[in-house]
């Protein structure tokens, strides 16, 4: 499953496509939510910001075209991303950057604690089971099992990135 691609390969051209695919769902998808950047949740996404990140991410993808594991778990957990930001981009757009964000900062305030993290952890155990079912059933196929790496991989980031975000809240002044 290590196995790497030729460059230049039909196949390499096919996996960076779809990575280039991927990943421009979730910028398609951060930009319309947040095209300041002001709700991104990756830290050094927010600080690089569009250009650089763009660069960077056309870098990576050509990269990554040879090596298909990590392709298809980025792949898979890019366009998990995207979906994710689309649920909301709407009302992210329609308030505003900063009301959103002064909106949903609130509503965490108020919530307890135990139940957000509850929640948060039912929702991405929900989808890491569905990816470890993937892998323990793929027959070690690659696609399968790549499919639910990046489903663990999207849940995990999710977790970090969440917490990350409800601690920051948390411990700000209202």
């Amino acid at each position: 499953m290590g196995e790497f691609i030729p460059f230049g390969s039909s196949a390499f051209y096919l996996i960076f496509i779809l990575l280039i695919i991927a990943r421009g769902m979730d910028f398609l998808s951060t930009w319309i939510a947040t095209p300041n950047l002001v709700l991104e949740a990756n830290p050094i996404a927010r600080k690089i910001g569009w250009k650089i990140g763009i660069i960077l991410n056309l870098v990576l993808c050509f990269a990554f075209s040879i090596w298909p594991l990590p392709a298809v778990v980025i792949i898979t957990s890019s366009l998990l991303v995207a979906a994710r930001n689309f649920q909301s981009a709407w009302l992210m757009r329609t308030l505003g950057e900063e009301p959103y964000r002064i909106w949903i900062c609130d509503r965490i305030r108020e919530t307890s604690v135990g139940l957000y993290l509850i929640c948060l952890l039912a929702q991405t155990t929900l989808i890491a089971s569905l990816g470890a079912a993937l892998m323990v059933f793929s027959d070690l196929y690659l696609v399968p099992f790549a499919i639910g790496m990046g489903m663990i991989t999207y849940a995990v980031t999710v977790v970090a990135y969440t917490l990350l975000s409800v601690w920051r809240i948390r411990r700000s002044p209202g």
